[in-house]
């Protein structure tokens, strides 16, 4: 009787303990697949930022087109975290977030983070050109030139 009683608390206290960690479950289960998004939100403080006169969803649409033509490899878009997280292209898989923020009915404000300082630098100066207007100050590579 008490034994059944000790693992009953025991199943108990497994269950409480294994449902509060249950968001590390599955942002562990997501960084093992490869597609986590944890780290682009924890480097957000020192994202590149920039300023748009564009409406949000015209800003977000104009980011994602940019992104498909740099070929760029979108492998999560999260509209709650306002993101948009990519790899820098298919061969490279390192990891850049692309954060929105409405600041008013007509601006917008992307913010590029990522773990490497290059690919964080490299993707904002490009998306940042290509929604300005201005050519991508770095073409992508077409298959003539492979």
């Amino acid at each position: 009787m008490l034994k059944s009683k000790i693992l009953l608390v025991i199943c108990h206290l497994s269950f409480v303990i294994l449902m509060s960690g249950c968001a590390t479950l599955i942002e562990g289960t997501k960084g093992v697949v490869g597609i986590s998004t944890k780290v682009l939100e924890d480097k957000r403080p020192s994202a590149l930022k920039q300023a748009f006169n564009y409406d949000y969803n015209t800003c977000y649409a104009k980011a994602k087109d940019a992104l498909i033509v740099m070929q760029c490899y979108i492998y999560a878009e999260a509209p709650n975290k306002n993101l948009i997280a990519i790899y820098v292209s298919k061969e490279d898989t390192t990891p850049v977030g692309i954060f929105f923020k409405a600041i008013d009915n007509s601006n917008t404000q992307i913010e590029v983070s990522s773990a490497s300082t290059y690919a964080k630098e490299s993707i904002a100066q490009r998306i940042f050109a290509v929604i300005s207007g201005l050519p991508d100050p770095i073409p992508p590579v077409t298959k003539e030139e492979e």
